[in-house]
């Protein structure tokens, strides 16, 4: 009985029970909330929390580093040292509150111990959700933990950056950001006993060595020789001309006049047909007192429009050897060979009709060579006017100051060398050898592709300086990647990096001793390679009139590149490569994985906020090669 008693108590209770359900999951409901708030609002803070332990992480391992720098061996001294360090690396974090009697540095054997704790306050639970949040203290602890082998090593950097013209607005300015974020990283205050430097080559079409190492770089170019004089090269007496006809051709009396057909002869001094006056032309059908005129091209001279000629006072005289040239003479040896190029400058007199030099700023085969003469053959049918004084001949061959070449349509062309460099040729062209043992490719670019005006700067340890010249950086100019490369290898190079000498010079190939590494970024093709300093014909830049006749010397600029990669990785050196905004599969992409290190040092950041993540991955993967955990 009281079993049934019992039993029916417990159905009672179950139906009430499950008559109120509604009324139980209403009220687990209310107390779920705020739990369920707590934690969507919460994961805010977590988020935040992340991402400073990350941002601790890095400061405390570059304290770390330099308190492993420094001389001392007392716990007091280390922490004074690291502190000071951790400090200055969380500045650009103001909400991370450091716990400074929570914060140690310890030397246990070589190895410099450092614990840090760091106080976050919560941005949401104690805002969203009161009272609850008062479960909740208003900060959480976040730690780090570091360890350096105090047995570490010399940092050496290079960060070989592509500012050409594709580069300008955003992507510049996020290279730049990212650039000088990268020295922060890898740049420590503590220099001693260990050093962290890095190096800037800024590329593009070139690379700007600095004005004072241009000349050891690529070699001196040869200068210019002042002129004395310049004369026609004529022979004989001249004749006296009576009378010219305006005809087609024009005939020339002159008695007894002595010419032979196919004789080249220059006429001056005509009055009334002005027309005739400093050309060169052939005689046709002479006669004892008259001849016919034609051009040097075998055209009739047509005098139909020509003023009448008047007077006497017009002279014909025969040109040398029909060599109708101007005779220049020098007042040093201008060391010219027949058959190379001379270029001129700042000559006074010999001028055309419009009154235009018809030598000044061109440049024209030379002949008949002594010491201090040599001849041109000047424009065909232009008239010159008499030499009067001054200008400068420059040979115009390369390795001078101007270069004159046959552009891809066979046009002469003459360009100017610039304050840049290009590739490096010969057996030296993928070495990092010394500047003695082989210079840099000159750059004679064309007026519209002149070199970059930031120049390299050496390995430094003066962070102001070096972010100073990231944020100088000016885009401009094509891809010239293989040369880029080539400046990053030289700049952490002990051989080639001597010509800096002093705090600029790299420190010897020991990979136990200093950790060498070049960072490449760049974000196009490559398709500037050169033939003697001028844009080779087979580039994948400029126009037909800025590309020399020739094929670039050292071929293929994805080619070259992967030698260079090769050669510098052999020597131990550590290469990053960065594509930014190129896209996977790629002819670059594939040169770029191919460069670095191993397939962790390649990056393809599509943004400038990737970009900036890679940069600061470089820079924590660099000082972190020391760091044992």
């Amino acid at each position: 009985m009281r079993l049934k008693v019992w039993s029916d108590g417990v159905l009672k209770f179950a139906r009430r029970t499950a008559d109120d359900i509604g009324g139980n999951v209403a009220m687990l409901f209310c107390l779920a909330m705020p739990v369920l708030i707590m934690m969507t609002f919460g994961g805010v803070d977590i988020h935040r929390i992340s991402t400073v332990r990350v941002n601790l992480q890095d400061a405390l391992d570059a304290a770390t580093l330099a308190a492993a720098r420094s001389p001392y061996t007392s716990d007091a001294d280390l922490k004074r040292i690291g502190l000071a360090a951790l400090d200055a690396n969380l500045q650009n974090y103001p909400d991370i509150v450091l716990i400074r009697d929570q914060t140690k540095f310890t030397l246990v054997g070589d190895v410099v111990v450092a614990d840090a704790k760091v106080e976050v306050k919560t941005l949401v639970a104690n805002i969203v959700l009161p009272p609850y949040g008062k479960l909740l203290d208003d900060t959480l602890p976040v730690k780090g933990h570091s360890e350096v082998d105090r047995a570490s090593r010399n940092i050496e950097v290079a960060l070989a950056l592509d500012i050409t013209g594709s580069m300008a607005g955003q992507k510049l300015t996020d290279l730049k950001a990212a650039a000088k974020q990268l020295v922060d990283l890898v740049v420590q205050p503590i220099q001693t006993p260990y050093y962290s430097k890095v190096a800037l080559v800024p590329w593009s079409n070139s690379v700007n060595p600095g004005s004072s190492y241009l000349t050891s770089v690529r070699g001196s170019v040869v200068g210019s020789t002042p002129v004395s004089n310049a004369v026609m090269n004529l022979v004989g007496t001249a004749k006296t001309i009576t009378g010219a006809t305006k005809a087609r051709p024009v005939v020339i009396t002159s008695a007894s006049h002595g010419f032979a057909n196919n004789d080249v002869v220059w006429i001056t001094g005509a009055t009334g047909m002005t027309q005739l006056n400093n050309k060169p032309y052939v005689v046709k059908n002479k006669t004892t007192n008259t001849f016919e005129l034609y051009t040097l091209s075998g055209s009739r001279v047509n005098g139909e429009n020509y003023n009448a000629y008047t007077g006497t006072a017009g002279r014909i005289q025969r040109c040398q050897n029909n060599d109708c040239s101007i005779t220049f003479t020098t007042s040093s040896n201008h060391g010219l060979s027949n058959n190379d190029y001379v270029y001129f400058t700042d000559v006074s007199g010999l001028r055309d009709s419009s009154n235009n030099s018809v030598v000044n700023g061109k440049s024209f085969l030379v002949g008949n060579v002594t010491s201090t003469t040599f001849t041109i053959e000047p424009p065909d049918g232009q008239s010159i006017t008499p030499y009067a004084s001054g200008g400068r001949t420059w040979c115009a061959q390369a390795g001078c100051t101007w270069y004159a070449f046959e552009d891809t349509a066979g046009d002469l062309q003459t360009f100017q060398v610039s304050s840049c460099v290009t590739e490096r040729t010969g057996n030296e062209r993928y070495t990092d050898a010394s500047v003695g043992a082989g210079k840099v490719g000159r750059h004679y670019p064309s007026a519209t592709g002149e070199c970059l005006g930031n120049a390299v700067v050496p390995l430094s340890t003066d962070k102001t300086t070096l972010k100073s010249r990231i944020d100088n950086f000016v885009a401009t100019g094509g891809t010239a990647g293989q040369i880029g490369i080539g400046w990053g290898w030289y700049m952490v190079s002990p051989t080639f990096s001597a010509l800096w000498g002093g705090s600029g010079q790299a420190g010897a190939y020991n990979v136990g001793r200093t950790l060498k590494a070049v960072v490449i970024m760049t974000d196009g093709e490559f398709n500037t390679p050169y033939c003697t300093g001028v844009l080779a014909r087979n580039a994948g830049s400029g126009s037909g009139s800025v590309r020399i006749d020739c094929d670039a010397d050292n071929g293929d600029p994805f080619a070259q590149s992967r030698s260079i990669c090769s050669a510098m990785k052999a020597e131990g050196v550590i290469v990053y490569t960065v594509g930014f905004q190129i896209a996977s599969g790629g002819d670059a992409a594939a040169l770029l994985e191919d460069c670095a290190s191993s397939k962790d040092k390649f990056f393809l950041p599509a943004t400038g906020g990737d970009l900036s993540e890679v940069f600061a991955a470089i820079g924590r993967d660099i000082t972190k090669l020391r760091i044992t955990k």
